[in-house]
């Protein structure tokens, strides 16, 4: 089961005080335009018109190759709410909640509102859905759902077969559909396309804010185009020092620890349903789901194997989510796992699992199937509630059509000092991360925060808040080793 680096936007309540399809074949349709051939080199005006409630909306057409400017483009959306006074103005602050696959669009629509008044007074408050993501050209895979609902531990040969099965299937589609843009999905296309968002938007600088996989793209930005940066907040930092198959067992080791962090809490409330054994309730749930799907009688079908497993990872990324957990998995024991599916389908909902895997295949090199196999069951034996379900997802990119591309770890040393935000227990994208970023990038700080969850930009902590509209408003950084 993956790990998406970032946030479904509807929870996010408050700010820092203060991603994609490329050239489609002729025959498909998908969200949006198909690609189009255009002679003229160079970024495009942008045409802004009234959308949704106090923002507006626009296109940009970028090359699907940026090796080859003057061929076929793609068509990305764009949303922005303008500075509130326009007279003090700062410029445009530029959002990206993760994924790989997460909707920007989405993300602004929900949270700019609800920004720091400094910073929506200040600044133009951008968003662009990457390419293949939402109004940008939407990929769509099928099988996707088939390869998620299944059973995702690997018990017996059929198990494994019964993987391998949905993921080629599912890669298979991919490949079909959209093999020759497979090679474009990276996040060094993605950082192109950002660089000619800013000419477009007439800014000497862009000021950018993003979160989980949104640090790979912030700090691949800030390496490629160094001096086109004002300031980068970057929250739950990924380090691209670390492979990708590193990184996804360091990502198990995450949740376990929350796992037991969620465990912890729920014996220390009274009022916890599930209080006398916290985990056995999960692990008895989860072994019933893998015995056949259990009664939901809240859906109109029964909730898989893979539905239940899903549940547990989107309860581990907020201890909002805690309490209604722990509801959802007692009454899963007694025989309802409707509230525990639906736990399930929002994790399921959070971002493009199509670009989820175009980007993450790309931009890491893989092991084979039978290595990345033998690592999924080592990585159960230290974490065994995640490692195996969440290692053996990137079978897929074992199976990808296009090569990859790995990125080198950013040094960025040219760009203005960042402010990095990492939380102590984050479960998907590990402190030591934030730690090791913050070494590598001169000047740059980080912020501590202390607790649970991933990310902390958008979670309404005042003391985040404070100091990244500081930051972002004046450009003064928090005291080295400022924890919150």
């Amino acid at each position: 089961m993956t790990a998406l680096f970032g946030h479904r936007t509807l929870r996010h309540k408050a700010l820092v005080g203060g991603l994609l399809v490329i050239l489609l074949i002729e025959s498909c349709t998908t969200n949006g335009r198909a690609p189009t051939d255009r002679g003229q080199e160079g970024p495009k005006t942008l045409r802004w018109r009234a959308c949704a409630s106090r923002f507006e909306c626009a296109t940009l057409e970028v090359p699907v190759d940026h090796e080859r400017p003057n061929g076929r483009e793609i068509s990305l959306g764009l949303v922005r709410q303008t500075a509130r006074d326009s007279s003090r103005r700062i410029g445009t602050l530029l959002l990206n909640p993760g994924g790989p696959g997460g909707s920007a669009v989405t993300f602004v629509e929900d949270v700019a509102p609800q920004l720091d008044d400094a910073v929506q007074d200040r600044f133009d408050i951008v968003g662009f859905d990457p390419r293949g993501v939402g109004r940008s050209n939407a990929i769509d895979c099928a099988g996707e759902r088939e390869m998620y609902l299944a059973d995702p531990t690997i018990d017996d040969d059929d198990d494994r077969d019964a993987l391998l099965a949905t993921s080629r299937a599912f890669v298979a589609d991919c490949a079909r559909k959209y093999e020759e843009l497979l090679p474009h999905l990276g996040t060094r296309d993605v950082a192109r396309d950002m660089e000619r968002l800013r000419v477009a938007l007439a800014e000497d600088e862009l000021t950018f804010v993003g979160l989980s996989y949104g640090t790979v793209l912030g700090q691949v930005y800030a390496d490629m185009f160094p001096k086109r940066v004002r300031a980068m907040v970057l929250d739950g930092v990924v380090d691209l020092a670390v492979s990708g198959i590193e990184s996804a067992r360091l990502q198990a080791l995450g949740f376990e620890r929350v796992l037991k962090a969620f465990a912890d809490d729920c014996r220390a409330k009274p009022l916890c349903p599930i209080t006398q054994d916290p985990i056995g309730a999960v692990e008895r749930v989860i072994e019933a789901a893998e015995r056949g799907p259990l009664p939901a009688p809240a859906r109109s079908e029964s909730a898989e194997p893979g539905l239940v497993t899903l549940g547990l990872f989107e309860a581990m990324y907020s201890p909002s989510l805690w309490n209604s957990f722990s509801t959802a998995v007692a009454a899963a024991v007694d025989g309802d796992a409707s509230s525990l599916a639906r736990l399930g389908e929002a994790y399921f909902d959070r971002a493009s699992f199509e670009v989820y895997f175009a980007v993450s295949c790309l931009d890491s090199e893989w092991p084979g199937v039978e290595e990345l196999l033998a690592t999924a069951e080592t990585a159960a034996r230290v974490a065994p509630h995640f490692g195996q379900s969440l290692v053996a997802d990137y079978i897929r990119c074992s199976l990808w059509p296009s090569p990859p591309r790995p990125l080198a770890s950013p040094v960025a040393d040219q760009a203005p000092a960042m402010l990095l935000v990492s939380t102590t227990n984050d479960p998907a994208t590990p402190y030591a991360g934030g730690v090791a970023v913050a070494d590598r990038l001169p000047g740059s700080v980080l912020l501590t925060k202390v607790g649970n969850g991933h990310t902390a930009v958008v979670s309404g902590d005042p003391c985040i808040d404070r100091a990244v509209t500081s930051y972002l408003v004046d450009l003064e950084l928090p005291t080295k080793g400022t924890r919150c």
